[in-house]
Parts: structure tokens; sequence; C-alpha cells
């Protein structure tokens, strides 16, 4: 198989893309590809607290990129999945540390060793997103159902697309079935009427997230809750499984959209 880079990324920032990347990067671990999740988030580094490694950290991202150390120096392998590392950001540098085409020799590096290297991009559209999808072979954008996280993403899409990286795949992520049959919260078909990407996954609400990621214990490794199927559902479409996406509607019914993510 070769090795595929996935960007995760946003308009806005809250919107789960740390978690989403931690989870999604440990479900495929637990698949047993060989993953490497790397923080693009130059200066503002939360991947390694999600993923409970924070101390572990010797050498970064852009110690690599300018020579201070070698790149099998600087990555961390998680201590429950033997398949997974972590390649973290610089916490005392700022965006402009790493440009596109560093970004993109460093992820040809980790090809080599790498089946699917996932890519924690910072909010908003400026260099440090450019930097983050420059090596991108599928871009994956995280929406909450609000008004302006979808016309954020939507946004983000365009962007993603004119820079021939698309299409992006959607992840709606935050979403309460009972909110949205009280019409106090976008449904998965409002966003779909304004966003015309691809629903790769549709992560619920799910209060095992947040103890989760304050455990520094993603839910993907061992969660039972609907978030933790989720993800796991999403990580067997990036591996190539046909499975359907469920989606939550009006009255808590679940509609099925089939193909491939």
């Amino acid at each position: 198989m070769e090795s595929i880079v996935i960007t995760v990324t946003s308009g806005k920032g809250g919107v789960g893309k740390t978690t989403s990347t931690a989870n999604i990067g440990c479900a495929l671990a637990q698949l047993g590809r060989k993953v490497c999740i790397t923080d693009g988030d130059i200066g503002l580094r939360n991947l390694d607290i999600v993923m409970g490694l924070e101390n572990r950290i010797v050498y970064d991202s852009v110690d690599v990129v300018e020579g201070r150390c070698k790149l099998k120096q600087a990555l961390i392998r998680d201590k429950r999945l033997e398949s997974l590392f972590l390649l973290p950001a610089a916490q005392t540098r700022d965006k402009t540390a790493m440009n596109p085409q560093q970004m993109t020799a460093l992820c040809d590096q980790l090809r080599e060793d790498f089946e699917f290297i996932l890519i924690d991009s910072p909010a908003g559209i400026e260099q440090g997103f450019q930097t983050s999808i420059a090596p991108a072979d599928k871009v994956l954008v995280i929406t909450n159902p609000e008004v302006s996280s979808v016309r954020d993403a939507d946004r983000v899409i365009g962007l993603v697309e004119s820079a021939g990286k698309g299409p992006a795949q959607l992840i709606i992520n935050r979403i309460i079935a009972a909110r949205v049959a009280r019409k106090d919260m976008l449904s998965v078909e409002d966003i779909m009427e304004v966003l015309t990407s691809n629903v790769i996954g549709i992560v619920p609400e799910d209060e095992e997230i947040l103890s989760a990621s304050n455990r520094g214990s993603p839910v993907a490794i061992s969660g039972k809750g609907a978030a933790a199927m989720a993800y796991r559902d999403i990580a067997r479409r990036i591996n190539g499984e046909n499975l359907p996406v469920q989606m939550p509607r009006s009255g808590g019914l679940l509609h099925r959209i089939f193909g491939r993510a």
C-alpha cells in the first residue's frame, strides 16, 4: 500500500480537529496500519497533550527541518499502540518556522516508513493552513452544526479545491440528534445543502471525548461510546472499507448514504 498523507483542517478553531486527528490515527493503528500523526500547529501544539505524550518530547518537527536532529529522534512511539507515532510541533516558534516546501519534504521522509501520515492543521486560512495542506493526498474538513462553522468550512473547501487538493471530505462533529429533532441545531441535511463535499463521518456529541482528552487517552483506543464508534468507522472508510455513513435525522431516525467514502 502506498503511503497517504491526510490533512485534517477547518475554517475556525475549536471544532475538534486535534481530537479527530488523534482518534482517527489511533483507530487506523488499531487496524494494523503504521501511522504517524503530525502536529502542524506550530506555536500552539496540543496533539501531544491529547495523546498523553507531552512529557516525552525532546525534539520537534522544526528541529528536524532545521537540522538539529534526525527525524527518528523526534518521533515518539505511542505507549499503547506500537504502530502509532507522534511528530510534535515546536511550541516556542511561530507558523513561519516551516514553509510548504519544508513540510512536503518532511512528509516525503515520513512516507518511507508510514502507511498513513495525518497532519493536524492549525485553524484559519493563512500560512499554517497552506503549509499543512501542501503535502496532502487527502484533506478532511471538520465542521460543527453551527452556521458560522459551516460557512467557514465552505471557505476552506474552496481553498482546498483551488490548491488542487480536492475534493475535500467532510466530518460533521458534535451533532446532537435530540437538538436536531427540536430544530435547535443544524441537521446533516442542512449542512449538506451548503457543503457539497462527500461526508466521510458524523461524530455525535459525547461526554466521553472530554474526559478522554483530559486523560491523554483518545476514545478510539478503548472507548465504548458513540463517538468512539464513529471515529473507528471513519478510519475503516479511510482504510478502504465501503462502509455506509449513518446520519441522524429528525425524529432520531437513521438514514444511510451508501458509497465509498
